[in-house]
């Protein structure tokens, strides 16, 4: 289960961050989505590792 929520986590983080950057007017196909979607899958694997460990999986 916690390979699962780790998982889900990245998806949805790399997800939104690859769309910040059309907040400020920027393209889904630039350096900075790119930059942010590794961003964002970061801290998804993070707070996904957290939820699990919260939960008791780990």
């Amino acid at each position: 289960m916690n390979k699962l929520l780790i998982g889900i986590g990245m998806f949805l983080g790399s997800t939104i961050g690859s769309y910040m950057p059309i907040l400020w007017g920027g393209s889904l196909f630039s350096i900075t989505s790119i930059l942010w979607s590794v961003i964002g899958g970061l801290v998804g694997i993070w707070l996904g590792y957290r939820i699990s460990k919260y939960l008791g999986f780990i």
